[in-house]
């Protein structure tokens, strides 16, 4: 079987985790706790894969490095962050917690191409020890050139046991299609929208209407860019499922400095406003698994 695009351009550090190599350009994962509310308690239980740029060992935004890639290179650079992703979440992360990867639809231009995304998430998977059930495929907001390809990727994910999320939800008529569209699991309310909202009774009031009607079918919701206490207050009143920002913890570096989780232990109780988000813990790895080329030293 020949090796994935992601897994050729993977190379294993020593410490267990994988960085990607593009170019110029290293690429690492870093790693940001969700938290879900159960019983009046904040529960880790997924963490969303990003990716950290660095030329010359300084590190770039993942934006400008995006903007750098060649559009003809985007579907390659998306296969590898993925990969990355998976990898490092399968060496280094809870086996209960699930994992959100991004997927940018604009690269989907034909159903050859979403095939053999899929046949490479399954090899990677493999290779990681990660079942697909763990695994949320975050649809971000790009459109794709053709939407029949995504529709139909989007469902052999979900035949495959993968979960969908719609990311950057906001108040446009345009997500509401991608939801009525996509049937997602779960939902990500965009963080300037949900701000927004939250600053009056009014908007707060809409907020929870939403949220009521998304839980009602099935579908979850999780609020990101939490950076104060009293946006995560309101976050639970509103019926959230889950949550996601710096006031609970910032993203780091694969293989970062979290705890392993399991299922009973709770969170580490929010900053209040101004203060430096609480440090957690660092944890006892279980063994990592080796994939990749080694580094030479």
């Amino acid at each position: 079987m020949s090796r994935s695009i992601g897994l050729a351009h993977i190379i294993r550090q020593d410490d267990g985790t994988s960085t990607g190599v593009w170019g110029i350009y290293t690429l690492q994962s870093a790693f940001q706790p969700i938290f879900a509310f159960k019983e009046g308690k904040l529960a880790v239980v997924a963490f969303e894969g990003l990716i950290r740029p660095f030329r010359d060992g300084e590190p770039l935004s993942p934006m400008n490095f995006f903007s750098t890639c060649p559009s003809a290179d985007r579907l390659h650079v998306e296969a590898l962050t993925r990969t990355l992703h998976l990898l490092n979440a399968g060496a280094c992360l809870p086996q209960e917690a699930s994992i959100f990867i991004n997927f940018d639809p604009s690269v989907f231009t034909e159903r050859s191409v979403a095939d053999k995304a899929l046949r490479e998430m399954r090899l990677v998977l493999h290779e990681a020890g990660i079942d697909p059930r763990r695994v949320v495929c975050e649809v971000t907001e790009q459109r794709s050139e053709s939407q029949e390809t995504l529709h139909s990727f989007v469902a052999a994910l979900k035949a495959n046991g993968f979960r969908i999320a719609v990311d950057d939800y906001g108040a446009d008529d345009s997500d509401i299609n991608r939801i009525k569209e996509l049937k997602p699991d779960i939902v990500k309310f965009d963080a300037t929208w949900i701000t927004q909202l939250m600053e009056s009774g009014a908007g707060f009031a809409l907020l929870t209407t939403m949220v009521k009607s998304f839980e009602e079918q099935g579908i979850h919701t999780v609020f990101e860019g939490i950076e104060e206490a009293w946006q995560l207050e309101l976050a639970e009143k509103s019926g959230a499922s889950m949550v996601q920002g710096f006031v609970l913890a910032r993203p780091e570096l694969a293989p970062t400095s979290f705890r392993v989780f399991d299922k009973n232990r709770q969170a580490p109780a929010p900053a209040a406003a101004g203060d430096t988000p609480p440090a957690t813990a660092a944890h006892s790895a279980r063994p990592a698994k080796a994939f990749g080329r080694r580094v030479a030293t």
